[in-house]
């Protein structure tokens, strides 16, 4: 180590910063950023220049599957974001259809994701996975408003100690064509806790109860796993 470095710096001070500064890649996107690679290499074999621009979309397509280390609020009571966004909307609208779910208007934040946000989705709230589902349909673009009703997506439902039930939907967009849910019925999961992705540019709704307090506003950026999307309302009887 050389003399002029700084009192207390070694290789391994340096693996760990780099380590700390660049996340992990989610396994979702490992194929993607293998085939990017593998055409890197191919580019590199015709032309010294098209290598350059195919490592360096292989590099940006490692970044973009990106999944950092988050820390989600501890305290009860609480919705966190599935995923980072801009929020989009919040309005009163009926749980997806696909889902047998009484028609009761609930509270829905939706968040559009672009190409240069985290694509990686969070569980928002502690609980049991109930009911996951998934439905075909078009690729319009997520910011439209029907996107929600019209574009194919997959939706969980998370039962929450305190009795209530959440609905997150992942939905795909205008380039996004891969949805990855690893949730199953019946996992129990934290706040937090990343449970899928999307693949490109794309769309998370959050269904929440009526009553409860929504703390963001359309135009909002959130950050997933950590910013509070709503405060849930108390629960009155045996509800759940």
């Amino acid at each position: 180590m050389s003399e002029n470095a700084p009192e207390g710096f070694s290789l391994g001070n340096f693996v760990e910063l780099a380590r700390k500064t660049v996340p992990p890649m989610h396994p979702g996107g490992r194929p993607i950023v293998l085939g990017f690679a593998v055409g890197a290499l191919v580019l590199r074999l015709l032309s010294r220049r098209l290598g350059a621009l195919g490592f360096l979309a292989t590099a940006w397509c490692a970044w973009f599957f990106r999944e950092p280390k988050r820390v989600t609020p501890t305290r009860p009571g609480i919705a966190v974001a599935p995923a980072d966004g801009t929020i989009a909307h919040v309005e009163q609208a009926l749980p997806p259809a696909e889902l047998g779910l009484p028609a009761r208007p609930m509270l829905r934040i939706s968040a559009f994701l672009n190409i240069f946000d985290v694509h990686v989705q969070r569980t928002p709230a502690q609980g049991e996975v109930r009911q996951v589902s998934y439905r075909p349909g078009k690729f319009l673009s997520a910011d439209l408003d029907k996107a929600s009703e019209d574009n194919e997506r997959n939706t969980v439902v998370l039962h929450t100690p305190d009795g209530h039930d959440l609905v997150v939907v992942q939905i795909a967009g205008l380039i996004a064509r891969r949805i990855v849910c690893t949730a199953t019925e019946g996992d129990k999961v934290a706040a937090g806790q990343t449970y899928g992705l999307i693949r490109f540019g794309s769309r998370v709704d959050l269904y929440v109860p009526m009553g409860s307090r929504v703390l963001v506003e359309p135009g909002q950026r959130t950050i997933g796993g950590e910013t509070v999307l709503a405060e849930l309302p108390p629960l009155t009887g045996r509800e759940g």
